[in-house]
């Protein structure tokens, strides 16, 4: 049987294969592309970076975290880190380019929200909202493809 097969076969029969597993493997996203994003936007803020750099920042760190626990739980299983790196690839590359596209969209369709401050409540409430919505967005795409056996579905026999 094929990786690809294999993976298929156990989210069919996974019985958490449906929403409760979708919702899992959000939340393991949007706490990465969360740290990631704040981290981001903190220090593109902070140094007074304009909003391109700024958001490219945020952007590089949400895919750096995001990988990293996913690498973390992998590693843990007793997987190399060649095997460990590709099933994080696999595992999370659609659902954090969704959840930054829907994020970072929010972000720079808020009015003023990409030239708010640290210290101003709409830096934080824009940066709130915007996750919670892109969470909203990428909660079916994760159960799509756990669905057909991708996305976070690789990771099942890691656990």
């Amino acid at each position: 049987m094929t990786h690809e097969a294999h993976a298929h076969h156990h989210a069919a029969h996974m019985p958490a294969a449906g929403w409760a597993m979708a919702v899992q493997a959000t939340l393991h996203c949007l706490t990465g592309c969360a740290i990631g994003e704040v981290l981001g936007m903190v220090i593109g803020t902070a140094f007074g970076w304009g909003n391109l750099p700024t958001t490219v920042l945020a952007i590089m760190l949400a895919f750096f975290f995001g990988y990293s626990l996913t690498l973390r739980s992998v590693l843990r299983a007793g997987v190399g880190f060649r095997t460990a790196f590709r099933v994080a690839l696999a595992a999370d590359t659609l659902s954090i380019a969704v959840m930054e596209l829907i994020d970072n969209g929010v972000i720079v369709l808020w009015p003023d929200a990409m030239d708010a401050q640290l210290d101003d409540l709409l830096f934080w409430g824009s940066l709130a909202i915007s996750l919670v919505i892109a969470f909203a967005v990428t909660t079916p795409v994760n159960k799509w493809t756990i669905g057909r056996g991708k996305g976070h579905a690789v990771m099942h026999q890691y656990h």
